[in-house]
């Protein structure tokens, strides 16, 4: 892994060296785009709407418009900033990890120990360890004011990204103000439900099968060209599916419990999910819905 920033954690008076790595990785097939007729590569290019000139990279400005207004900033202009300047990734408070939403969770990042000796990065990892706690920060990156969550995963500092609090939408949705009646033999059978998939999260159990079936189609058009099969390349036809829509919710219950219950007792492996009935059944719960 090549370091993408290097600075320092502030803990009170301690200050801890360190480099910052991305601790993810895209795996998706690389694709680009070319013109269906002839298969030329189509490619973009940053023209300039005054002059028509195509511009480098390097010869391009930021710009903020406002009421007619505009206002130019260049890369030195940017670089001004003192919260740019900044190498420093402030330690602002120490909070319990639940009172975090996931969903202000953005990207991870590694964070290594950069000095002769990580006695000071290994003391704050075995505090955060102790107290149960996630560091609250705040630093830059890449032309932002980052607030982030400093955390740890195995013998690891990691430095998760936060959003800010108005960056997240709040879900206002009509619908939810519905008076939906629940029965208990519903949430009973529910709940069963719920049982009979519940296990460990093993992450390394799940593929993303789209980027398999993807590899599989590049791999069976470069030795047969256009004309594939595909029964042939993927052992399914394109409409293979359980299919029919299942209106009773109590209905769907009961067909997915009888099916986790079959598949246990035959001894094969259970499907990952059974969304294809319970979620049309949930679609229209007509008989199930009273307002107000």
């Amino acid at each position: 892994m090549r370091a993408i920033w290097k600075g320092s954690i502030a803990f009170g008076l301690v200050n801890v060296p360190v480099k910052l790595y991305s601790a993810t990785e895209d795996h998706d097939v690389s694709l680009h785009q070319v013109h269906n007729k002839d298969g030329g590569r189509i490619r973009y290019q940053r023209k300039c709407e005054v002059c028509g000139s195509v511009v480098d990279y390097e010869d391009i400005d930021k710009a903020y418009e406002e009421e007619g207004r505009t206002v130019v900033l260049s890369a030195a202009d940017l670089k001004s900033l003192p919260a740019e300047a900044s190498r420093e990734i402030e330690v602002v408070e120490f909070v319990p990890a639940e009172q975090l939403d996931p969903i202000m969770y953005e990207r991870p990042y590694y964070l290594e120990p950069d000095s002769k000796s990580p006695k000071a990065y290994m003391l704050l990892l075995r505090t955060l360890q102790d107290t149960e706690r996630v560091a609250i920060v705040q630093y830059a990156l890449r032309q932002k004011t980052r607030l982030g969550a400093l955390r740890v995963r195995g013998d690891v500092l990691m430095l998760q990204s936060l959003l800010w609090d108005d960056e997240v939408r709040e879900a206002n949705f009509p619908s939810l103000e519905t008076d939906v009646k629940i029965s208990d033999k519903e949430l009973e059978m529910s709940s069963a439900l719920v049982d009979s998939m519940a296990r460990d999260f093993e992450p390394e159990q799940y593929t993303d099968n789209y980027q398999v079936q993807l590899r599989q189609l590049i791999e069976a058009k470069l030795e047969k060209g256009d004309s594939i099969d595909t029964e042939e390349t993927f052992g399914v036809t394109a409409s293979e599916g359980e299919g029919g829509e299942v209106i009773d919710l109590m209905e769907a219950l009961k067909r997915s419990l009888d099916k986790k219950r079959g598949k246990a007792s035959a001894g094969s492996p259970e499907e990952e999910s059974d969304d294809g009935a319970t979620a049309k059944a949930a679609s229209k719960p007509k008989a199930r819905v009273k307002k107000a």
